[in-house]
């Protein structure tokens, strides 16, 4: 059986690095670490997200500010707080939760956050300095990020001579994905749903990254013996043996079959979910050292 890769543990050491980080930061009489998170409209997901964020963010030690607008708040009422955000030189990092409701320009938005405080990656100037490997400065995606560190805990920092496939190819996760396993020296194939063959591609892969949002897709006959697993994706499906209406939670990869064949595999839920807040906390202190002048620490 495959080792399982604990994101939950892992995710718990980086904030108490974050912690340490942030308490060295006000020793040296530096601004401590400022994370200002916006949510537009009631949607009851992105409400759990953001109060979990916040709460991370206070457990850091951070100024942590959370701006819970109306549904109806105007675009241009949304980007004068980005604005003033931008202006503000005690926070850090901006965060605005998607989805945004339907009347707001979702890009027009992520792109006036000012870019040393996009702390979720997703300004063009941080998506470039990902693409070209200017990666002291860039601000990568939570999500990657994290999948990125779990892999480094099994297979170290130098990545060279392995194949990397990922299948999926969204901005949010599968492209920045690609980018950093690139920079860590693999082979990298991009898949999707146009790919032919896809089975015998992922076979090929000793670092098996699934981020494509449908449940169990990836089989384990899909899994190269000893290979590295990260199941990016958390998929609800009905889950009757529970009792009537109730679900559970899976990822993009069958488990069980994979866990069979994988070296290391994560699991859903506990896997890379844990790590998304915990680099965003990272991105945040990174920022916040940034601005002070200081070494961008590392995780």
């Amino acid at each position: 059986m495959a080792e399982v890769i604990d994101g939950k543990s892992i995710a718990e050491d980086v904030v108490d690095k974050v912690k340490a980080l942030t308490a060295e930061l006000s020793a040296k009489g530096a601004t401590r670490p400022g994370l200002a998170v916006v949510i537009v409209g009631e949607d009851p997901a992105s409400q759990v997200y953001v109060a979990s964020k916040s709460r991370t963010a206070k457990e850091c030690g951070f100024l942590s500010l959370q701006h819970t607008l109306p549904a109806e708040t105007t675009e241009g009422d949304l980007l004068k707080i980005i604005g003033d955000l931008n202006a503000d030189p005690s926070i850090h990092g901006i965060l605005v939760q998607l989805p945004l409701p339907g009347h707001i320009d979702s890009g027009k938005v992520i792109q006036a956050i000012a870019p040393e405080k996009d702390v979720d990656g997703f300004h063009f100037i941080n998506v470039g300095k990902l693409g070209t490997g200017e990666l002291e400065t860039a601000f990568v995606p939570c999500t990657p990020a994290g999948s990125m560190l779990l892999i480094e805990r099994v297979r170290g920092k130098d990545l060279s001579g392995l194949n990397a496939v990922v299948v999926g190819r969204s901005n949010i996760v599968g492209k920045p994905m690609a980018n950093l396993l690139l920079a860590a020296n693999c082979t990298v194939t991009i898949a999707h749903s146009r790919t032919r063959d896809l089975p015998a591609l992922a076979r090929t892969a000793d670092i098996l990254v699934a981020a494509v949002g449908r449940p169990e897709m990836v089989k384990g006959d899909w899994v190269k013996p000893g290979a590295t697993v990260i199941d990016v994706g958390i998929n609800r499906i009905p889950a009757p043996e529970k009792g009537e209406g109730k679900s559970r939670l899976v990822g993009d990869v069958a488990y069980g079959e994979a866990a069979r064949v994988a070296g290391a595999i994560t699991p859903v839920p506990g896997g890379v979910g844990p790590m998304t807040i915990a680099m965003l906390m990272a991105n945040t202190v990174a920022s916040a050292y940034l601005a002070a002048g200081l070494k961008r620490p590392s995780f």
